[in-house]
């Protein structure tokens, strides 16, 4: 009996058919890779911050849920293949900076607080134009400074626990060669192999919490060290890490981004997960290539459907989100960690890159990567917040000697 035609959609270039498939395929990989290669970056920044198993598992699954609803609404009313994500650079910030005073209701306010700043975003135009006026260097240098302790996990573990994280770290290296897009994904599976050989020779006991997706309450409450040390570096580095790279991305495949659609929309799911343990949502930048480029079909005015299926995806990968943060807190000490940093690698590489960019403005750079590398904690703030003041001060004061660059010999 002869297979039935797969549904078929006219290319606008050229009138041909092309299969539907092709932009639904498109969708399902971008959410798989944009889940799988960065959740354990989440998992690490909300435990960091003071947040139990049950309450990481709660933020991953509110994140997921309520951002695969808003590309689902986005790309659906704007036809444009727009993708959401949680903010990963974000994530690894709250992973450098460790628990402030009030701990994790405190934290979660500060949540609540980078989504109000999001939201104003997209209201207010002058409020981006202020955001813009922060030099591109010193927003990376202090991203590069926060990440450069998540990134040297995978070795330090691998001094400590080589036998379980030298698999991962092998497996994420030859995936870098033969196929770099699955090499976090890949890393991941491995490190999950290696989690159910420890749970079946003994490790079965440390299974913590259920399987079944649970959201968490969480009251929040506000000081002023977590909007300083939380809420200012998490909006800062959202915006200059994800949403204006984003709009690169889909820039360069030729769509205009529906820019006060998309602060309104994510703002207001960051304020909507904030209580529940989210931290930030906002455009996704790597992963939206994967729905906007030819990946997702040659018929550009059909690539929103690449969209809109990740965004049916991400709903789906939420009902699974507890069981897999209920394994991943089995796993052997360093394990998780690794994971995360290796996902963190290249964008360590592109912030460090990006940082020392403009020659007159690497010495400021090069404060503000060093002081945020310093885990500097001063009046309950963190050093993220201290590295962007720092950086600012030292380019102000050598803005108009020319000194900011590098000595030449």
């Amino acid at each position: 009996m002869p297979k039935p035609a797969p549904a078929i959609i006219p290319d606008a270039a050229t009138g041909r058919s092309r299969p539907l498939s092709q932009p639904i395929v498109a969708g399902i990989v971008t959410a798989l890779v944009g889940f799988t290669s960065s959740f354990a970056v989440v998992l690490a920044g909300l435990r960091a911050v003071g947040a139990s198993p049950a309450q990481s598992a709660s933020g991953l699954l509110a994140l997921t849920l309520i951002f695969g609803v808003g590309v689902l609404w986005l790309s659906w009313r704007s036809k444009v293949p727009v993708t959401l994500a949680w903010s990963t650079p974000g994530a690894a910030l709250l992973a450098g900076a460790g628990t402030v005073d009030g701990g994790w209701p405190a934290a979660v306010g500060a949540f609540l607080v980078t989504g109000v700043l999001i939201c104003l975003t997209g209201l207010i135009p002058a409020l981006g134009r202020l955001l813009a006026g922060i030099p591109t260097s010193l927003a990376q240098a202090m991203l590069a400074g926060v990440l450069l302790s998540l990134c040297l996990a995978p070795f330090s573990a691998l001094g400590t626990n080589p036998l379980q994280v030298a698999p991962v770290i092998i497996c994420w290296l030859l995936m870098m060669r033969f196929a770099p897009r699955w090499s976090v994904p890949a890393s991941l599976a491995v490190a999950l192999a290696v989690i159910a050989v420890h749970l079946a020779t003994g490790g079965a006991g440390n299974l913590e919490g259920g399987f079944l997706p649970a959201p968490v309450w969480t009251m929040p409450s506000f000081s002023l060290q977590a909007v300083a040390g939380i809420a200012l570096p998490l909006f800062i580095v959202t915006m200059a890490s994800q949403n204006i790279p984003g709009v690169a991305v889909l820039k360069s495949f030729g769509y205009a981004t529906p820019w006060a659609p998309s602060m309104l929309v994510t703002g207001a799911g960051t304020m909507l997960s904030a209580p529940f343990g989210g931290h930030a949502m906002n455009l996704a930048a790597l992963s939206a290539a994967l729905a906007a480029g030819k990946e997702a079909g040659e018929d550009r005015s059909r690539r929103w459907i690449a969209a809109f299926t990740s965004g049916l995806a991400y709903v789906v990968l939420a009902l699974f989100s507890a069981a897999l943060v209920t394994v991943v807190s089995a796993a052997p000490p360093g394990l998780l960690e690794a994971v995360a940093g290796l996902a963190l690698i290249g964008t360590l590489a592109a912030s460090v890159s990006s940082a020392l960019a403009v020659p007159e403005e690497r010495i400021a750079a090069s404060v503000t990567f060093l002081v945020a590398a310093s885990g500097l904690s001063f009046a309950g703030i963190g050093a993220a917040f201290w590295a962007l003041a720092a950086g600012l001060l030292v380019r102000s004061l050598l803005k108009n000697r020319g000194q900011q660059g590098v000595p030449q010999p």
